[in-house]
């Protein structure tokens, strides 16, 4: 449960962000004036040589377009880093033709990098090291990102509105969007552990960052703040990879949640080791429980470390944004993953966009219809977490 002072801060955020985003929708309304860049690029990060059947290669290399605008008014950049099959395109723009994260940031004066993850996009694959790919599946990209409202698969689900078309094979949106899709490496731990050394390194290019992520990449934002705290200025976590321990399947009424049998992430948050203190020095140290009842019956039941909880000191003076969308499936389990890094001594700030007013939104929200409006609410939570960045930028 929120502490009393931690929900009155957290209604503060909420009212503020209500009044403010109205201003922003007006503003989407008119054409957007043309970009003003002062340089753009891009950049290869991490990677290294090995012999494998004979043959050298490189693996474990992200790709990051950076662009950098003429007025650059916020001092740390942001890495934005797309989730499963999908790559930096979801932030470049809409599969619809608007504007998309990268350009609004940019716009507000950010120098903006659009990751593609290792063995993702312009990210060469090396199959040999990274193992099979988890193949796409045409009905599971239509019921979790594009029209989950037909499916029914859980509670929030239909009452999404916000996808800019159909949401069908056939339709031009939706056609390009799965276009788009990608496969991703199967092995999840795997992942967690590339991206984590890439992400690592490419900080160390850019030097201290905001770093966005979504989705599949919210397991790896923890571990590059819990080894690099200092290159780390704030997680922008958009309906991050959770809930903790267990993935949830989606199954029709009346049942609604299923555990996995397996923790795909049995570090709490992640797959991969974090710095917990007392020292967990095999996740199995971490003694968890099941809750009893969940918080409402659209929610799932957390699984949560067992009292005394261990900590996780490196990101408890990180500011923290957890965003979640009304109709997405991690509308009835985000709620968990805020719970969890709270019990660890983390004072994250969660935002549910419907409570702020911005509804019909789904898990692909960058996509979605009023993806600017969602942009400028995080931008608004941006200004108060780090109020100091206007002066050091001048």
């Amino acid at each position: 449960m929120y502490s009393r002072r931690k929900r009155l801060f957290a209604m503060n955020i909420v009212l503020v962000l209500a009044i403010g985003t109205a201003a922003e929708v007006t503003a989407q309304a008119k054409r957007p004036e043309p970009l003003a860049i002062a340089r753009q690029g891009y950049v290869f990060a991490g990677g290294k040589y090995s012999t494998v059947n004979g043959r050298q290669v490189m693996s474990g290399q992200l790709y990051a377009e950076f662009q950098i605008p003429s007025k650059q008014t916020h001092p740390w950049p942001i890495v934005m880093v797309h989730g499963g099959s999908q790559s930096g395109t979801n932030f470049t723009g809409t599969p619809d033709g608007r504007e998309g994260w990268a350009q609004f940031f940019l716009r507000r004066g950010y120098a903006v990098y659009v990751v593609d993850q290792p063995g993702r996009g312009r990210a060469a694959y090396e199959g040999d090291l990274y193992g099979p790919t988890a193949p796409l599946n045409l009905e599971t990209t239509q019921r979790q990102f594009a029209a989950p409202e037909r499916y029914n698969r859980w509670p929030q689900a239909h009452l999404h509105t916000q996808w800019p078309g159909t949401g069908v094979p056939g339709d031009p949106v939706f056609d390009q969007f799965y276009a788009s899709q990608m496969p991703s490496i199967q092995n999840f731990t795997l992942q967690q552990a590339l991206n984590r050394d890439a992400i690592l390194a490419l900080l160390e290019k850019t030097g201290p960052a905001i770093l966005l992520t979504h989705s599949q990449s919210g397991a790896f934002g923890w571990p590059v703040a819990d080894a690099r705290p200092d290159l780390v200025k704030a997680i922008l976590a958009v309906e991050p990879n959770g809930p903790p321990f267990f993935n949830v399947q989606n199954v029709p009424a009346p049942e609604w949640f299923l555990d996995d049998t397996t923790q795909t992430r049995p570090w709490g948050i992640t797959a991969d080791p974090l710095a917990y203190s007392p020292t967990a020095a095999t996740a199995s140290d971490l003694s968890i429980v099941r809750e009893d009842k969940p918080n409402g019956s659209d929610l799932v039941r957390c699984w949560m470390q067992r009292a005394p909880a261990r900590l996780l000191p490196n990101l408890q003076k990180l500011p923290i944004l957890v965003l979640t969308a009304e109709a997405s499936y991690h509308a009835p389990y985000d709620h968990c993953t805020v719970k969890y890094l709270e019990q660890a001594g983390l004072g994250p700030v969660w935002i549910k966009l419907a409570d702020i007013g911005i509804r019909g939104n789904g898990h692909m929200m960058m996509l979605e219809k009023n993806n600017l409006e969602i942009a400028a609410a995080m931008s608004k939570w941006l200004d108060k977490a780090l109020p100091s960045a206007a002066t050091k930028a001048q």
